[in-house]
């Protein structure tokens, strides 16, 4: 007999339009009313899917908690459609001019609970985030329809840190929302993978899809990756819509149990220079 929750989640890839925040919330508006399941518990959105992944348009794009459209959207499909919402990121102002990559969390009341802000800023490969956004200094860790649930955006999957002291505060869900770019596959299939094995926990890795511009293309291929490190739901290629499972965590919690490699962490490692 199942003794845990069993929320349904449905994470949504999309190719945005870069630039233009309210072409992309009646883009959103859209692929929800068309795709959309029953009795969705949560509800996930990619990175940036607001304005694209590109950093040149973030402080055009940019928007403060109190009179965002973007915020006052996601209020609403929350309500609309009885859902807890994990909103991607748009790029947030705060009232000293500070820009961040930021998700806005809505319970199905459509209250805003937390914000998370993405604490590691990608800014190689010709990227410049960093030369735009604020790095948050802070993890989330929330509980979602009873299921304690740790925030991430993109590059922060390649810190393990982070996603392990998720789990020594007790998350069996693991989120990163991600604009992945399509000439990095490894890391995005390995790292994500990695993270759901090392934590055994469940790990939704849902990314941008399609093209940017001429020289950028999201990779797609979002999957939700089970605590062995099997996918258990997918999409396999560019294409818009809904991934969707319902999560049952007595089995993980069994194999946790079972094999408790958590007790072996060492409070520190010292390492021997030869």
């Amino acid at each position: 007999m199942e003794t845990q929750p069993r929320p349904k989640l449905s994470a949504l890839q999309l190719n945005s339009v870069t630039g233009n925040v309210q072409a992309n919330i009646e883009k959103v508006t859209k692929l929800i009313a068309e795709n959309i399941e029953p009795n969705v518990d949560i509800l996930v959105l990619p990175e940036v899917w607001t304005v694209g992944w590109a950093c040149e348009e973030f402080t055009a794009s940019a928007q403060n908690i109190s009179d965002s459209s973007v915020i006052k959207f996601l209020s609403e499909i929350a309500k609309k459609y009885n859902t807890n919402i994990l909103g991607g990121s748009f790029i947030r102002k705060d009232d000293n001019g500070n820009l961040y990559n930021s998700c806005p969390i809505f319970n199905k009341k459509g209250e805003l609970v937390t914000i998370y802000d993405k604490n590691h800023l990608y800014s190689y490969c010709g990227c410049t985030e960093g030369s735009y956004i604020t790095a948050g200094s802070k993890g989330v860790l929330i509980d979602i329809e009873g299921v304690k649930t740790g925030i991430t955006i993109c590059y922060d999957i390649r810190f393990p840190e982070i996603f392990r002291e998720y789990r020594k505060m007790g998350a069996d869900l693991l989120v990163n929302m991600a604009a992945w770019g399509i000439s990095k596959p490894i890391p995005w299939e390995t790292l994500t993978r990695a993270r759901a094995i090392e934590n055994q926990a469940f790990m939704v890795a849902l990314t941008q899809s399609g093209k940017v511009d001429e020289k950028t293309t999201n990779i797609g291929h979002s999957r939700i990756i089970d605590y062995l490190g099997e996918t258990v739901a997918e999409i396999k290629d560019q294409k818009e819509g809904f991934m969707t499972y319902s999560f049952s965590f007595d089995k993980m919690k069994e194999y946790r149990d079972e094999c408790t490699i958590l007790n072996d962490i060492k409070n520190k490692y010292e390492v021997k220079v030869l």
